[in-house]
């Protein structure tokens, strides 16, 4: 779940004066580092590492500009995404990329989507959503489950779990864990995997 912060002023400002649109905003590197900075680092949907330079994210419309160039300027529309394989085949796309100008069903900026509880992981690192149409959208859309996100969310779910079986009283100490990862300055890519799982033995 990403909690939106306070946008640029810049951003404010830019879309006070007549005829302004996203492309003919100069400062983009002022919201690239808010993004960044309220998504503690994180891509807003497969969860690996963004930073808030132009070669290691891509700023996401979640409402495409295409279809809802109403919202190109909305804060709450705009989100920090991975580069997803930009310049690969389509088959190693992910993420914004992938998405270009489709739809999506959950926004994991709002909170009404509650987007957390609707999602899972298996022991293979895939990620599957209780919401049929968002499931399929996970991996037709986003291209969630392509090869290196399942592997690096795996690694994480067996790291956790072996602190889970080799921790002395573990059920006692994972909201503490749990704590921990959630106020880290900057999360640890695909953290959300082993706050899930550490939720799951509350």
């Amino acid at each position: 779940m990403i909690t939106k912060g306070a946008e640029p002023n810049s951003l404010t400002q830019h879309r006070a004066q007549a005829h302004s649109d996203y492309d003919n905003y100069a400062q983009k590197d002022d919201l690239r580092a808010a993004l960044v900075s309220e998504q503690k680092g994180l891509c807003c949907y497969c969860t690996g590492r963004i930073r808030s330079v132009s070669t290691a994210m891509k700023i996401e419309h979640w409402q495409c500009q295409t279809n809802y160039p109403h919202q190109q300027l909305a804060y709450g529309n705009l989100l920090g995404a991975c580069l997803g394989g930009e310049g690969k085949s389509p088959a190693e796309q992910h993420c914004d990329t992938r998405k270009a100008n489709h739809d999506l069903k959950l926004n994991p900026a709002d909170a009404a989507h509650a987007i957390e509880s609707r999602l899972k992981y298996l022991a293979d690192g895939t990620v599957v959503s209780t919401d049929e149409e968002f499931n399929i959208q996970l991996t037709q859309v986003l291209g969630l489950n392509f090869g290196y996100l399942k592997s690096s969310r795996k690694a994480v779910l067996d790291s956790v779990l072996q602190w889970w079986r080799s921790t002395p009283n573990a059920r006692q100490k994972a909201q503490q864990q749990i704590n921990f990862r959630n106020n880290a300055a900057e999360y640890q890519p695909f953290s959300p995997v082993a706050i899930w799982f550490l939720r799951q033995k509350l």
